[in-house]
């Protein structure tokens, strides 16, 4: 298996790069623009990839011939890969769509809540780009889904225990969704906005 990239830090206001390498970039894709509510930006990269592992889901964009496709999926995120797996049935729509072109746009989304009385909305995003890899190595399958169970459930080592087999890990598809681009957004407070008579 690849290593995913490895992530480094630091501001280049020319070119919008908050952490980039020739595989990795955080907070701005080259060639767009940069996000307009500064206020709202997230440009810590442990924040973004705390949105990812609390999350219990991603939702993840994908295309086929020019028309969109988009798949909510439980998930597990690994820190120290910079990736994310999935399971999935081994057939389907989106395992054809993914096949032709693996490239994928997500959203990890955590739900502060709505505000009453303000109408606002308080939550923290971590958008991201990667590309999805089915893994064959039993060993990555294992690693995969303790990554999964470990994040999903309350009580992960009786799941590990009565689960994890080499039947169930022979059977199962995992995918992995080794991530080059990140960004974030959130609404942390509630702003009132004025419109001038």
């Amino acid at each position: 298996m690849k290593p995913s990239p490895k992530l480094q830090t630091g501001l280049d206001e020319e070119t919008y790069v908050i952490a980039a390498s020739s595989d990795f970039l955080i907070g701005g894709v080259w060639g767009t623009r940069r996000m307009r509510r500064k206020d709202k930006e997230i440009t810590d990269l442990g924040e973004m990839k705390e949105n990812l592992t609390t999350t219990k889901f991603v939702t993840i964009a994908m295309c086929s011939n020019g028309e969109p496709y988009l798949v909510t999926l439980s998930h597990g995120y690994d820190e120290d890969r910079n990736c994310i797996y999935f399971h999935c049935a081994r057939e389907g729509k989106k395992i054809d769509i993914l096949r032709a072109n693996n490239l994928v746009w997500g959203q990890a989304l955590v739900d502060r809540g709505y505000v009453q009385g303000a109408c606002d909305h308080m939550y923290s995003t971590t958008q991201f780009r990667g590309r999805v890899t089915f893994v064959e190595d039993m060993k990555e399958k294992e690693h995969a889904l303790r990554v999964m169970i470990e994040s999903l459930d309350d009580n992960p080592r009786q799941i590990l225990k009565s689960q994890l087999t080499p039947e169930s890990m022979q059977r199962v598809m995992i995918g992995r969704i080794d991530i080059d681009y990140m960004s974030g957004k959130k609404a942390d407070r509630v702003i009132i906005s004025q419109r001038k008579a």
